[in-house]
């Protein structure tokens, strides 16, 4: 890999080969002369003759993982990473990271694939795929790790897990529920929101006056807004909260929800609901819209999905739907049948009784009492 980058008017070239770094500036201001200056200076490189050179840094992983740390605490995603970092460390973590190898890595994911479901192990992966890679980019690694890194590919996941209720089994579950724990299952049911986002939703996002939930920081990185219907209105309306009041399911402390693992699984048990988990909650509310007759996309927007592929898996809850615009066309072609027997009989192609067969309503019906007007000469 090799790149130009400017200082100033003055463009640089920043390249690696065979672990070894080189660097300077090409002197030029044109990107077209600082191109050959560039590409000058990989062949010296390649032959062995040149004299400029920056050798690479022999750093553990441990010390990468540390740097990739201090870079990740921007993301939403740092608490999940820090765990992620902190089991790639157990294992890698006295690994020079120019040695880490493919062979390595393949056999540690055949282990933890004996006992961590491919999800799972796909995480770790991509965490250490894209720390090697930042890596490069920082001079503490080389491509020849990259490349071995990316060598190593993700496992098929299987995503097919799809468990919803039905109506009437949201509504038993929400009548054994505790009347702390009702509002939450309510809101989740109504609004498809991410046990985090709901823990986490505070007064301020809560619009009754415009009738919407405002979620800022998604999982996706991007703004939603929720419509709020009938049923939350009533339920915020009806929440006690004080002015001090930050966020809309707090606990004792004030501070957000971490856990309603005891009570969910309480009311599931008395609503006799058998494997079942919260998040299938955010399942129900999109599946009961699919097969409400909700387009995909409208499904897709609520939800938060980046894609319409993670929606797809929703598609087949919705025959009726289907089904409802096959018959369209059916009643289409049966009416353009129609119309061109019809044509035939007037053009006398075909006789009557031959029309009237193929006819959902027979020409006999349609023919005033006083018969067809006789013909003219």
């Amino acid at each position: 890999m090799s790149r130009l980058y400017k200082r100033e008017n003055v463009y640089w070239y920043d390249f690696r080969m065979n672990g070894v770094r080189y660097r300077k500036s090409t002197g030029k201001t044109k990107r077209r002369e600082a191109e050959e200056v560039l590409d000058s200076e990989r062949e010296k490189a390649k032959a062995g003759e040149s004299t400029i050179s920056q050798k690479l840094k022999t750093y553990k992983l441990v010390d990468l993982a540390e740097e990739y740390l201090k870079w990740a605490e921007r993301q939403r995603s740092y608490k999940d990473k820090r765990l992620c970092i902190r089991q790639l460390v157990e294992v890698f973590g006295n690994h020079d990271v120019k040695d880490l190898n493919t062979r390595e890595i393949e056999q540690w994911q055949s282990r933890r694939l004996k006992y961590n479901k491919p999800s799972t192990v796909n995480r770790l992966l991509a965490t250490l795929k894209h720390m090697v890679n930042k890596g490069t980019q920082w001079g503490m690694a080389g491509d020849g790790a990259l490349k071995q890194v990316r060598n190593v590919k993700l496992v098929p996941e299987n995503n097919r897990r799809l468990r919803f209720l039905s109506i009437e089994e949201c509504q038993r579950l929400i009548a054994c529920c505790h009347k702390d724990l009702k509002p939450i299952v309510i809101v989740a049911l109504n609004t498809g929101m991410r046990r985090g986002e709901i823990f986490g939703l505070k007064w301020e996002q809560v619009d009754l006056k415009h009738g919407f939930i405002l979620l800022d920081v998604t999982k996706n990185g991007e703004r939603r807004e929720i419509p709020i219907n009938t049923t939350l209105e009533y339920l915020f309306k009806e929440i006690p909260h004080s002015v001090e009041s930050v966020y809309v399911f707090a606990g004792k402390t004030g501070k957000p929800l971490t856990d309603i693992k005891t009570g969910f699984h309480t009311a599931l048990r008395k609503a006799g609901i058998s494997d079942f988990r919260f998040h299938d909650l955010r399942h129900t509310f999109s599946s009961q819209l699919v097969m409400a007759g909700i387009d995909l996309t409208s499904v897709k927007e609520l939800l938060g999905h980046k894609s319409l592929t993670m929606t797809m898996r929703y598609s087949h809850l919705s025959p009726g739907h289907k089904r409802k615009a096959v018959n369209v066309l059916d009643r289409l072609m049966e009416e353009n049948k129609n119309d061109v027997l019809k044509n035939r009989y007037v053009l006398g192609t075909i006789s009557e009784d031959e029309a009237r067969f193929d006819c959902h309503k027979p020409l006999k019906n349609k023919v005033r009492p006083e018969g067809f007007e006789p013909s003219t000469h």
